[in-house]
């Protein structure tokens, strides 16, 4: 099983990026999905998940309606659009999937490697 994060780089502030998780070895389907970023520095926090099985999407509060998280099952990818990007979003992001969706990384077992994404103001 792996998870491949991609589409970090350099954005100015206000700016927009849309990170993709693209998972071999393993199918997205049922499980839940969640992006996790850790910035310069800092503990690794939750950002967004999705319950593939129905939907169900959550958000960190300082994400809210600015983040999009979107699975495809077709192409068993999962997305994260990041809009209105703020200097605060700088960090390596990762994708995690496991069977509940919750916000600790402890019930995750599938990691990727990571992305940057640098928002400079």
């Amino acid at each position: 099983v792996q998870l491949v994060e991609s589409g970090g780089g350099l954005v100015q502030a206000g700016g927009s990026l849309r990170l993709s998780c693209a998972a071999s070895g393993f199918t997205f389907q049922d499980h839940a999905v969640c992006w996790f970023r850790q910035a310069p520095g800092k503990e690794r926090e939750g950002v967004s998940c999705i319950g593939t099985d129905d939907g169900l999407t959550d958000y960190q509060d300082s994400v809210r309606g600015r983040f999009t998280i979107s699975h495809d099952s077709a192409k068993n990818m999962v997305y994260l659009q990041m809009n209105s990007l703020e200097s605060e979003d700088t960090g390596v992001y990762y994708c995690a999937a496991g069977t509940v969706l919750t916000w600790s990384e402890s019930a995750y077992d599938y990691w990727g490697r990571g992305t940057q994404v640098t928002v400079s103001s």
